[in-house]
This record gives structure tokens, sequence and C-alpha cells, in this order.
């Protein structure tokens, strides 16, 4: 072995030290020094903080990052490189702030076997909204529909059964209810405001499509104030149209904005296929908070009903009669003593058969209520979807080819409908 003196060591670590420093020179790796105060670069300095357990000045080492121009990010390490933009920030906040809050619902129901027994089968599946730390959660009417049975399966894999505690088919909405385990602390869906939405706004859809639980998507408010008829009874007024993508397992879960507040409840696609083309609506939330409460409280939502028997026109009806308009709601019958009779409002006087039913001729013809244009039944289920009983409407009627204005008081809707 070859032995060194002192000297010779000396002259060597000298030598090895301005190796190096030429070997990061060329490899643009000095420390930049701030010409302004003598110090090292900024830019520098955070990337070194950033890697303690601790910011010392509180802040997000993302955030703080601010690279200078004379400084090459390119030659950094990729690990200390992680960033986002704005946008994907606020995505990923919301994901991980709400998804365990986003439930997966899948259902039981009964069928009928070839020997007329009652036999289990596996339902539907959607999504729900946890709205109450006591296990309230909200989604929509035809998830859990029919359904035997309801479970709700948990961010944590935790399958619990639920129970049913009010439905909106008019709305297409339902709150379930289960009982989280002792000592969960359930994460809930902040409820917005739609009333103020503006097409070109961000929205984020957060459900299970396809059973593919807690899916984020992300899009815009297409439109707003879309009538969508899901029945032939039933129109849902004011719903918002999104090109965020919703596929089957998306109904029932929310629409949230760039707060992460819940704007609307994701409920249908418009698609020739069966998969998202990019039309979908939701039941805007400030309709859901109206009806929440009643729906905790009662089971159902009470509403308002012009307490007589209506016949929408048709054109079989509009010939024979001879009528002076093609589309209204014929008041055939009106109840003795009730509201509408009290208002006004006139029957028929001579029955026709058209079927099975029998119709009476020669009564008002509602064209008009609480503002609305009434063309049909499911108009007038629209137009009284958000009325109480006992309040009053104004309804215009066509009477001997002149308009009439009445104000009728309402009666409650279930009551009038089961007689």
């Amino acid at each position: 072995m070859k032995l060194y003196s002192r000297g010779q060591l000396a002259f060597f670590s000298v030598l090895s030290a301005l190796i190096a420093i030429l070997f990061a020179a060329g490899m643009g790796l000095l420390p930049f020094k701030n010409t302004r105060d003598g110090g090292e670069n900024p830019a520098t300095r955070q990337i070194a903080d950033s890697s303690d357990a601790e910011d010392p000045g509180g802040n997000d080492p993302l955030e703080a990052l601010n690279l200078s121009q004379n400084y090459n990010p390119i030659q950094l390490n990729a690990a200390d490189l992680v960033s986002y933009t704005q946008g994907e920030r606020e995505n990923i906040s919301i994901y991980e702030q709400l998804n365990e809050a986003v439930v997966n619902i899948t259902t039981e129901t009964v069928a009928i076997n070839w020997f007329l027994e009652p036999v289990p089968q596996e339902g539907g599946s959607g999504s729900g909204s946890i709205i109450g730390t006591e296990g309230y959660v909200l989604t929509n009417n035809h998830v859990i529909e029919n359904a035997y049975k309801v479970f709700i399966n948990l961010a944590d894999g935790a399958q619990i059964e639920g129970t049913v505690v009010g439905t909106d088919r008019e709305n297409d909405l339902a709150v379930l209810k289960f009982d989280p385990p002792r000592g969960m602390q359930l994460k809930t869906v902040p409820f917005g405001d739609s009333a103020n939405l503006r097409v070109g706004q961000k929205v984020l859809a957060i459900g299970n499509p396809f059973a593919l639980e807690r899916t984020l998507t992300v899009g815009i408010v297409s439109g707003l104030g879309r009538p969508v008829q899901t029945s032939r009874q039933n129109i849902i007024r004011d719903m918002i149209q999104t090109d965020a993508s919703i596929n089957p397992g998306n109904s029932g879960g929310p629409l949230l904005d760039a707060q992460g507040k819940m704007i609307g409840i994701n409920t249908m696609i418009y698609s020739p296929s069966g998969g998202s083309v990019g039309i979908g609506f939701a039941v805007p939330v400030n309709t859901a908070k109206r009806v929440v409460a009643e729906l905790i409280e009662h089971g159902r939502v009470r509403r308002g009903w012009i307490d007589a028997s209506v016949v929408q026109l048709f054109p079989a009806l509009v010939r024979y009669a001879k009528l002076p308009v093609n589309t209204g709601l014929l008041i055939s019958r009106t109840k003795r003593n009730g509201f509408a009779e009290q208002a006004g409002l006139r029957q028929g006087s001579e029955p026709v058969r058209y079927g099975s039913s029998v119709i009476y001729l020669g009564g008002d013809i509602i064209t008009n209520v609480d503002g609305m244009k009434v063309n049909s039944l499911a108009d007038l289920y629209s137009a009284l979807e958000d009325n109480k009983p006992g309040q009053k409407v104004a309804v215009e009627i066509l009477r001997g080819g002149r308009t009439v204005k009445l104000e009728i008081a309402l009666a409650d809707r279930e009551e009038i409908l089961s007689q």
C-alpha cells in the first residue's frame, strides 16, 4: 500500500474540492445568489424546507414555491416538483374531503317464481349523500323504488342495512336512514344554493357509476331551468343540465360546486346509447332542501290540490264537445261544499261515457294555475308542486268563451286523490 504525506493529502483534498465545484457548475447546480440581499435563492431554500416534517412558516410548500426565472426546475429531482394547477387542487381537495360522505346504495327486490313463491333477488344500485351525522342519506326515489331491502355501503367497506324514511316521487327524491357503527364520525355533504347558478360554472359529480365506487367527474353547468318529464303525470321543473359524466350508478349522488357544496342531486341522463353523452340532469338542491325536512318528519311531502275531478283534453273530446281550445283541463266534477266549489269553480252537467269512465261536459276549463300555463295534467302537478294545503292560488279558467280569474284554496292532494 502506498502512503502519502500530510502535505500530499492536503493537496488531494483541495484538488477534489475544486473538481467537485467545477462539476457542479457544469451541471447547473450551484446555488443562485440573490444580488439584492446576497442570500440564497428563495426557491432553493424553500425546496430544502419542504422536506421537513413541519413547515416553519405554516404554509403549504407547494403554495410557497416560487421559482426564479434564473432557476431551471428541470434539473431538480422529479419528486421535488410535485405540483398541481389551481383547478386540479380544487378537484383533489373536494374529492378527498367529501368522497367518504358519498355512499353506494344497493337494493333487494322480491320476485314471484313459477310456484308463485316470493323470491328475493338483487335489485338496482345507485349513490347517495350523507346529509346528517345521525345517518340520514339523500338519494333518488328511483334508486330505492320497489326495494324490499336497502343497503348502505360505506367508504371503509362496511355494508349496513338502512330504512326508507320518506319518498317524494314527484321530485324523484328519497331520504334513507342507517345506524352508523359506534364511535364512527360520519362525514357529510353540505348543502349549497342552486338559486344563483350560472351556465358555464364548474361542477363536480361524485358517485358509483357501474358499481365503480366513489368516482369523480368534472364538467360545467350546461343549462338551467330545464323541465324534464319523468312520467305521464310528472314533470320536474328547473333541473340543472350538466356535461359532467353521469352514468348508471351515479343516480342520487351529489353535484357539487367549486366550494364543495351540493348544488344538485344527479338524477338522469339523456342518452340514445345508454352511456353518458354529456347531457345529464340534476334536481336542484333548493328543491331538496324544501322537501327533506318534511320527508324526515312526515315520510311524505304534503302538497295542495284543487278538490275537483279534472280531465285532460284530448282530440276526440274536443271534437265531440265542440270545445274552443285544444289543451287544458276540463272540470268534470267538484267536491260538494269543497274549496273549489266555494271559490266559484263550475262542474259539468252533461254525462258522457268514454271507455269505462264517465265525463261530465259543460264545466270550466283550467288554462293557468299559479302563474303557470296548464296544458296537461302533468302541468297541474308541476304548478302545484311547491304549494301546501290551505294556501290560495290564482286560477284562470275558460267559461263560455271568456277568461275568468278565481282564487282557490287548496286541499290536501293525498286525501283528494285517494277518494
